[in-house]
């Protein structure tokens, strides 16, 4: 089992790598303008120009790759040559970079003239004194240009060039801003998916990490909710059904499963919505979400939702449970066990029961990822806020991070459940051994 246990985690840290090469080079090749999506189709080609060298849009896709991975602010420290530390914002819930310097206070960088370079010192109240650095901060590179290494008040690593005269274009709260004493070049920030920091969503302006988490929470609600009700109902319904072969009950139990699993989830949504809804006025026809609990304070809204979750995997494993249980009953113990005269009860609880599970068990561990990944159609349906709608909503906005993130959380679930279904066969059938 141990040898087992290792070859699925390699197998496990392989996928995840190969997937988010894949879902990474999707994300570059998919049309869309990040630019003219954030900031509008008005802005001009300098303005955009200045977006893309500010977000590292228009360094080399390999460049982004491994800064989306393994994170840039080890690079940008040793390009400044002092260490950068991320801190938390509350008044505009934002996390922005800063320089640790030697005395620690934490500081940013601007030269307005190209010539004298200040430090934008962080004071306790979030606010920022401005300073001369003293002594000659420049510094020759390679290319014998007199530059000098810092973090912009973007919170970018960047590098100016003495008696630059490059200008930054801004978007403010009220319009495009140009600011004199622009970088030469940038370094985007951020810590890497690999140790939780997918970067900053392009959309909100929020850490992914951040956004992503309240999304998950609320998927992973709505979809445990459907689960813990339509699993055991879907497997009592389908052992009676298996249990009363050819009579009416499983004539109709049969039916009804292949009506539910026929539908599909956009169908039985709208169905819903018009009779609970419209017609009967019971439940909400959507979920209105205006806080993060929202969905939590009005259990209400929860109700379609689920039922159209409920309805698709009720009708397909109660087939697969009757089915299997059909199957069992026709095997040769257990014609054996009737012909010994031991009472029904018996012979299903404590022998047939057991292997019938076998195949449900199966398609209910691989399903969770069904009901986590292919849940955006009801959340479009109903406005719910999850996962689902969050990748739909990044992938026609094309905001790379956030699509990324989700993606790699989804392979992870899927792996994972799959992995869970192995070690819970070993369980339900003593005979499954890994070597």
């Amino acid at each position: 089992m141990s040898k087992f246990l290792v070859r699925r985690i390699i197998f496990l840290i392989i996928t995840l790598f190969i997937v988010s090469i894949i879902v990474f080079a999707i994300s570059e090749i998919a049309p869309g303008n990040i630019a003219i999506n954030t900031l509008g189709n008005t802005i001009t080609p300098e303005q955009e120009a200045s977006f893309n060298a500010q977000n590292g849009l228009d360094q080399p896709p390999v460049e982004r790759y491994l800064r989306w991975m393994i994170g840039s602010d080890w690079q940008a420290a040793r390009l400044i040559g002092r260490p950068v530390e991320r801190v938390y914002d509350p008044d505009n819930q934002r996390l922005s970079w800063w320089i640790v310097g030697e005395d620690g206070a934490r500081y940013q960088n601007s030269t307005p003239d190209g010539e004298t370079m200040y430090r934008l010192v962080r004071q306790p109240d979030g606010t920022t004194k401005e300073e001369v650095m003293g002594g000659d901060v420049w510094k020759p590179n390679e290319d014998g240009l007199m530059v000098y290494w810092g973090i912009d008040p973007g919170g970018r690593a960047a590098m100016w060039v003495r008696g630059d005269d490059l200008m930054e274009w801004t978007l403010t709260k009220a319009t495009w801003t140009s600011i004199a004493g622009a970088p030469r070049s940038y370094l985007p920030l951020q810590k890497g998916l690999l140790r939780g920091d997918p970067g900053v969503s392009f959309q909100s302006r929020r850490p992914v990490a951040e956004t992503l988490i309240v999304r998950v929470k609320n998927t992973a609600f709505l979809a445990g909710l459907a689960f813990v009700i339509v699993m055991p109902i879907s497997l009592v319904l389908g052992l009676i059904a298996g249990l009363n072969e050819g009579k009416f009950i499983d004539r109709v139990l049969s039916i009804s499963s292949l009506i539910f699993t026929a539908t599909p989830e956009f169908t039985s949504g709208v169905f819903l919505i018009l009779i609970f809804s419209t017609w009967l006025g019971w439940f909400p026809g959507a979920v209105v979400a205006t806080t993060d609990t929202a969905i939590f304070e009005d259990p209400k809204m929860l109700v379609l939702p689920v039922m159209t979750l409920t309805l698709v995997e009720l009708g397909y494993v109660l087939r697969i449970t009757r089915a299997s249980m059909v199957e069992v009953m026709r095997t040769n113990y257990i014609r054996t066990a009737v012909l010994k005269g031991l009472p029904r009860f018996r012979i299903v609880f404590k022998h047939a029961l057991r292997n019938a599970l076998m195949a449900p068990i199966t398609v209910i561990i691989l399903h969770v990822n069904w009901l986590v990944g292919g849940i955006v159609i009801v959340e479009a349906i109903f406005g719910f806020p999850g996962l689902g709608r969050y990748v739909m909503e990044a992938a026609l906005f094309k905001d790379v991070f956030a699509v990324e993130a989700a993606a790699m959380l989804l392979v992870l679930i899927a792996v994972g459940t799959q992995m869970a279904a192995d070690f819970i066969y070993t369980f339900i059938n003593p005979r499954i051994r890994y070597a």
